[in-house]
């Protein structure tokens, strides 16, 4: 099995910063791509950044110039540094991981369970 674990999650003022960490764990043969995710109260998940496993990216064009997505492929880590934050960037952010696992080589998608980011005065 695989575990994806999310820390840095807490509350800061607009205008401030924070960094999101994931990292995975378990039977992984290889990760591709890691993204981060949203979901504020009532509203749908959305994408917000992610980068394949030779360092491309892709943000969300409402987080573009102030987030930047990062890994750590010997570590299998995703990494999400979040500048300038907004209240309207308060959501539950989650990391998922497609990926290969060992000893099958079957292609699977792990979520992890997400962390609270507040965005407020």
């Amino acid at each position: 099995q695989v575990q994806l674990v999310e820390s840095g999650g807490g509350l800061v003022q607009p205008g401030g910063s924070l960094r999101l960490s994931c990292a995975a764990s378990g039977s992984i043969f290889r990760i591709n791509a890691m993204g981060w995710y949203r979901q504020a109260p009532g509203k749908q998940r959305d994408v917000v950044a992610v980068i394949t496993s030779v360092g491309g990216t892709n943000y969300a064009d409402s987080v573009k110039g102030r987030f930047t997505v990062s890994r750590d492929n010997p570590k299998n880590t995703v990494y999400l540094q979040m500048n300038s934050l907004k209240p309207e960037d308060t959501a539950v952010y989650c990391c998922n991981a497609d990926l290969h696992l060992l000893p099958t080589k079957h292609h699977s998608v792990y979520w992890g369970e997400g962390t609270q980011v507040t965005v407020s005065a």
